[in-house]
């Protein structure tokens, strides 16, 4: 089996790819390089080029007519730079998906994974926790554009033109556990990469916000180990047909089922590294919300799925990357 992974150089597109190939289905990676990584391609299939090239993606379907499944990871997903452009990010996220599936569909292409985001829910703000059915509020560009998408696809979905399963990632933390692939971009926007960052140049750690209305005024997220993705993505695969067959639409969380504040994620970062790390509070970033966590019932039901990896197992997997990361990608960008 091969499956197309458009955005398959990135940090979520290539552990993909290897938990794929880890389970004997080949990946066939698209990618731009805009932020992914050549390395990450290695000894893989791979087209670089741009998901809106309709040339290119039919000569992917020519060379690999096997393909019936594709997994839609190429996104730019920085908040405050969606804050900063947000007709670039409307363009990268969704006219140009749109294209995307025009080109699916054409190769006769008619299942789709989409990465989408947590970040489009309101939390419940007396747990903070979400399941599919929960009221979306999209707070920033970015998140405006996932949310934009996924209305897209329900209505292409509903017409009978894709199926379409949009698995509602929360906060990808970890690496590869072999480390062939992990977080690529050295000035992370995200809390635990700047934690590590800090952490090795000695420096206080930053956090942004402190008037939440969480336990300890800090800001909750969903850490979910990238790892625990990619085999949600697998699952997803393997399972296409059963999760789509009562319904071409199927909404899914991928989290832990558990919430961490900031000031916990520093609490076990200090746990895993046996130091304390200093830090200095400061206002809210645009586009930043209180956060949530995912009620994941539904992940267990349809895809036989949930995470096996605590935050402090990704704390760790992170670091390992951090510290083997020249050598897989090199010391420049």
């Amino acid at each position: 089996m091969k499956v197309l992974i458009a955005g398959g150089a990135g940090f979520i597109g290539s552990t993909i790819a290897s938990a794929c190939t880890d389970h004997g289905i080949t990946p066939v990676i698209l990618d731009n390089l805009a932020t992914g990584r050549r390395e990450f391609t290695d000894g893989r299939i791979f087209y670089e080029g741009d998901i809106s090239d309709g040339d290119l993606i039919d000569r992917i379907f020519t060379e690999h007519p096997g393909i019936r499944t594709a997994v839609d990871c190429a996104a730019l997903i920085v908040v405050p730079d969606s804050v900063a452009n947000p007709l670039g990010y409307y363009r990268e996220n969704v006219a140009k998906g749109i294209r995307f599936l025009e080109h699916l569909v054409r190769n006769d292409c008619r299942n789709l994974l989409f990465s989408s985001s947590a970040s489009i829910y309101r939390a419940d703000p007396s747990d903070f926790s979400v399941d599919e059915e929960s009221a979306l509020e999209p707070l920033s560009p970015y998140a405006r554009t996932k949310a934009t998408f996924e209305t897209i696809l329900r209505d292409v979905a509903a017409a009978g033109t894709l199926n379409v399963i949009s698995l509602r990632y929360f906060n990808p933390i970890g690496a590869d556990p072999q480390l062939r692939t992990g977080l690529q971009i050295r000035t992370p926007t995200h809390a635990l990469g700047k934690m590590i960052d800090v952490h090795h140049a000695g420096e206080p750690f930053t956090i942004t916000g402190t008037d939440y209305p969480t336990h300890d005024g800090t800001g909750i997220r969903d850490y979910v180990h990238v790892w625990d993705l990619a085999a949600a993505h697998v699952r997803a695969v393997e399972r296409f047909e059963a999760v789509t067959r009562t319904t071409p639409y199927r909404v899914i969380n991928l989290g832990t089922g558990r919430g961490t504040t900031v000031r916990e994620l520093v609490t076990a970062f200090e746990a895993v590294t046996g130091s304390p790390l200093a830090a200095v509070e400061t206002d809210r970033r645009p586009g930043d919300t209180a956060g949530a966590y995912a009620r994941v019932d539904l992940a267990r039901e349809l895809l036989g799925w949930k995470a096996e990896h605590s935050v402090e197992d990704g704390i760790r997997d992170s670091l390992r990357w951090y510290a083997e990361r020249d050598s897989v990608i090199g010391p420049q960008e």
